[in-house]
């Protein structure tokens, strides 16, 4: 069975814009960890319905970075739906939570390192 493709969904561009322009700091920190790497990352990049706070389309690899509302039961409901449809096209998933990126940003970097090397599949 071939990967899924990946759309880039237009209607939420204009909001993607806005989110780039207003990232929170955990998202600015993850930003400059990740500018670091070989392979290229897009920010706030619109994915069918929704929009991922991180993308590289090289390694088939979206990382999230949670802020409260993802800890709540609604919030948990609604990442494992956005989870199920992303892992549907062939995505991997990483998450975050704020406190992680901005108190171990190096510990997070290692582990963004250990996704791109294992093979996507």
């Amino acid at each position: 069975m071939g990967k899924a493709k990946v759309r880039y969904g237009y209607a939420l561009s204009e909001r993607a814009r806005e989110l780039r322009r207003n990232m929170t700091p955990a998202e600015r920190k993850l930003w400059s960890v990740l500018r670091g790497f070989s392979v290229r990352f897009r920010r706030q990049r619109p994915i069918g319905p929704y929009i991922v706070d991180f993308y590289c389309a090289e390694a088939g690899l979206v990382i999230e970075v949670d802020g409260e509302s993802h800890f709540s039961q609604e919030g948990r409901a609604y990442d494992a739906r956005r989870d199920a449809y992303l892992q549907s096209l062939g995505l991997r998933v990483l998450r975050f939570s704020n406190l992680e990126v901005l108190s171990n940003a190096d510990g997070v970097a290692l582990m963004v390192e250990r996704a791109l090397a294992r093979p996507q599949g």
